[in-house]
């Protein structure tokens, strides 16, 4: 039941009795691009939701590791239900963040409550008496039709300049209006989140230089004091992970023996071990990353190499769903077939900006370069 505390050993297991679920609802999910209330309900029941908040408020402040593990699981099942999972988890997670009062607001009703995320500064922000009046349209804001709160950010006038913030907005102050119809991903309803000059309170605003630095405000799990590079990554490479590993199985099952000549035929154990074997090698990346989010003892280098490990990791996951699908034979590109619904979630979740390997590449090579011209300064990476 919702409301009950999940310790983070718990997560993965119930993630992984949820995706059966989620996997009865995936073609429904697909078509009428929302997930089944059953399998909404069954990621509160799991603890998705309260993984990331603070233990002040009956959260679970668990690891990263976990979240992994448990939304791969999920996506094992269906991709859009663990991309909603795991990226209800990361908003909370920014709601440590806000000042006491604020986090006091957000989780008056619960660890449970459902909060999302609109990341970009597609809002305005202007003082009031005491706070602000915000305005903004946040497009792609996933799962935003089932939200209870909602973290968008604006951008404010200060002394330094504009400055993006983050402010939290409940459901009433909000509305929504559809308009994600996706190739891939459809059931994760990224539609639109519009705020027209609303009164945010002081307490329920703050700068997204906190979350950048791991700058938490009464939380000091570390959940809450890892700057947002080292997680960011991993909460939208997860569900890619279960994916792949779903296309494996589909794929196997169409190759198998009796399908195909197997034993006469190297391709589909030259394909499988290949595919396999990427996967795996997506699945160590991940998981290296996730430890390093994990530990108080990260380095600035570390922080700068996890999000490049994740965009490779999910880079490597495209591509074996890419081989498998142009394998499997045309009885496995059928629209019956769920492996044309996974190849198509990869795709358009690998064009998330938090997966870009290039930006993310560019940070990390100046800081090897740096280190390479100071040969006597510590190897953090």
């Amino acid at each position: 039941m919702p409301g009950q505390p999940t310790t983070t050993t718990e997560l993965p297991t119930r993630a992984q009795r949820l995706a059966a679920v989620a996997d009865r609802h995936a073609v429904g999910a697909d078509r009428d691009g929302v997930l089944h209330r059953d399998v909404l309900d069954g990621i509160l029941d799991a603890g998705f939701a309260r993984h990331f908040v603070p233990r002040e408020w009956g959260g679970t402040a668990g690891r990263s590791t976990d979240l992994l593990r448990a939304t791969a699981a999920l996506g094992d099942g269906c991709t859009s239900a663990a991309w909603i999972a795991s990226v209800i988890a990361g908003a909370a997670r920014m709601g440590a963040y806000l000042p006491e009062q604020g986090q006091r607001d957000l989780w008056a009703k619960g660890a449970d409550t459902v909060v999302v995320g609109a990341l970009m500064p597609r809002g305005d922000a202007t003082r009031a008496a005491g706070g602000w009046r915000l305005s903004g349209r946040w497009e792609f804001t996933s799962g935003v039709g089932f939200s209870d709160w909602a973290l968008v950010c604006a951008t404010v006038s200060g002394e330094c300049g504009r400055e993006a913030w983050f402010f939290a907005l409940p459901r009433r102050e909000y509305t929504v209006t559809e308009s994600w119809d996706a190739v891939g991903m459809r059931g994760t309803a990224g539609d639109t989140l519009i705020a027209d000059d609303v009164f945010v309170p002081e307490h329920r605003g703050f700068p997204r230089a906190q979350v950048m630095a791991g700058r938490s405000t009464v939380s000091t799990a570390r959940c809450h004091t890892a700057p947002l590079r080292l997680v960011s990554g991993l909460l939208f490479g997860a569900p890619a992970l279960g994916a792949a590993r779903r296309a494996l199985r589909i794929w196997s099952r169409h190759t198998a023996p009796g399908a195909r000549p197997v034993e006469t035929d190297p391709l589909p154990r030259l394909t499988l071990t290949r595919a396999a074997t990427g996967v795996d090698a997506a699945a160590l990346l991940l998981e290296r990353a996730a430890a390093v989010a994990d530990s108080d003892a990260a380095t600035a280098g570390e922080a700068l190499r996890n999000p490049v490990d994740c965009a490779v990791a999910v880079e490597k996951l495209v591509d074996t769903v890419e081989l498998l699908y142009r394998t499997v034979g045309s009885t496995g590109q059928l629209a019956s077939n769920p492996l044309q619904r996974v190849w198509r979630d990869v795709h358009t979740l690998s064009s998330h900006v938090a997966l870009r390997f290039d930006p993310a590449a560019t940070a990390y090579g100046e800081h090897l370069l740096t280190q390479a011209r100071e040969p006597r300064a510590e190897q953090d990476s």
